[in-house]
């Protein structure tokens, strides 16, 4: 009798295993909702062929889109629902992929101008954040080379109302993006090896990175974007650099101008800034891009920006150096604050910005957030989140949160 217990016992316990894991592997799909758009936006409708569910990351689904002003002004429509523009869509995010409401890579059939912004075949519908509003904004208000722009829409996905969202210009190489010159997969010729790559510094295990030594006690974890397929040479190139770098920047002489051959002073101290301003802790380890172009002189490019959040805490140290509830470590920041000529840029460039351009802020704040409200009163209801967190809610907590770090960055920081 104890035998017939016990093996049933190790039978349920197997199978409740199985189906934890099922669980934690296959993600939520949306399920049909009641709730529609709000008639305040443009809506992107899309359907998918068969009415697939779109559930992969990697994989896309063949699609088709069709947009409706839905009376906004200055907004023209793209196809219609008898006759769909093709496209693509697959998942797309790390932890953002695990929620209910998930975000999407799409990528058009052709070039394409959407809702104002420049004609590109690659877009992302990222969840609203007035994080975001804040982050991008202040790439543009801070001259940054290159900052992605979005606009709200409102999404019907094989006709369920899955919400409101970000639609947002990727990151790759093009002339109305990050505008460098574009090297080929698989390039062997030392000379075209040097110049056109975008990188990015993450936590994230992927396929398409380098893991090079950064100082004694952590390593530097580096996907390379574009080009995306390495040849020998250039896998070789790119790890050379970076162990370089790293060696530069962590040399004992803080009055050496070394680290300087490889990167761009100026961009670096207003990538810095932007991150203290929105008090980012991931601004150095996560999303962190970095571009180089074509030329002799050609230094490496800090941004473009991407994936901002805001702490919204007691500012009272450098982003940097503040405790997380999480471990990744923050790189190069705390070397190149030691050295006078990235400290001197960093003066020079808050001097610019402040306080005329980074006071412009606010009011952007409240005209792109405020008209958001009834959509994101929509949008709480669709994914049952928390109903008071209305956008005249989000637009003041950012507003203060800027201000707060604003504050201390002119009185501490610069």
């Amino acid at each position: 009798m104890k035998y017939i217990i016990l093996k049933i016992s190790c039978l349920w316990l197997a199978f409740m295993t199985v189906s934890c894991v099922d669980d934690i592997e296959a993600p939520d799909t949306p399920t049909p909702s009641e709730v529609s758009a709000s008639g305040t936006l443009p809506v992107l409708h899309i359907e998918t062929e068969n009415r697939r569910p779109v559930v992969s990351k990697d994989e896309y689904l063949n699609a088709s889109y069709w947009l409706d002003p839905s009376g906004a002004e200055d907004i023209e429509s793209l196809g219609s629902a008898a006759s769909p523009l093709p496209m693509q869509i697959r998942g797309r995010g790390h932890s953002s992929w695990q929620s209910a409401k998930k975000p999407y890579k799409l990528k058009l059939g052709k070039k394409t101008k959407l809702l104002g912004m420049p004609k590109n075949k690659h877009w992302a519908l990222l969840k609203p954040s007035e994080n975001t509003v804040a982050g991008l904004r202040l790439g543009k208000l801070m001259n940054m080379a290159w900052t992605p722009d979005f606009r709200p829409v409102e999404v019907m996905l094989n006709g369920d109302y899955i919400g409101l969202y970000f639609l947002t210009e990727t990151i790759r190489i093009d002339e109305n993006r990050v505008d460098i010159h574009e090297q080929q997969d698989q390039e062997t010729n030392p000379d075209l090896i040097k110049g056109g790559w975008l990188v990015e510094v993450d936590n994230y295990r992927d396929d398409c990175q380098i893991t090079v030594p950064e100082c004694s006690r952590w390593s530097l974890t580096i996907r390379y974007h574009s080009p995306e397929n390495l040849s020998e040479p250039q896998l070789q190139w790119l790890t050379d650099e970076f162990k370089a770098i790293n060696a530069s920047i962590y040399s004992a002489d803080k009055s050496s101008t070394e680290w300087e051959k490889y990167i761009d002073v100026e961009s670096m101290a207003r990538f810095f800034i932007l991150q203290e301003v929105m008090d980012n802790p991931d601004g150095f380890h996560g999303s962190f891009y970095l571009h180089k172009d074509m030329g002799d002189n050609a230094r490496w490019i800090a941004g473009p920006v991407w994936d901002l959040i805001c702490y919204n805490r007691e500012k009272t140290d450098y982003t940097f150096r503040m405790k997380v509830h999480y471990g990744f470590t923050p790189h190069w920041i705390g070397e190149l604050i030691q050295y006078d000529n990235f400290r001197q840029s960093v003066k020079s460039v808050w001097a610019e910005v402040y306080p005329d351009r980074l006071s412009e802020i606010y009011d952007y704040i409240d005209a792109t957030v405020l008209p958001l409200a009834q959509a994101w009163k929509n949008d709480c209801e669709r994914w049952s989140e928390d109903p008071t967190q209305t956008a005249r809610l989000r637009a003041d907590r950012i507003k203060n949160a800027l201000r707060r770090n604003i504050d201390w960055f002119d009185n501490h920081g610069r």
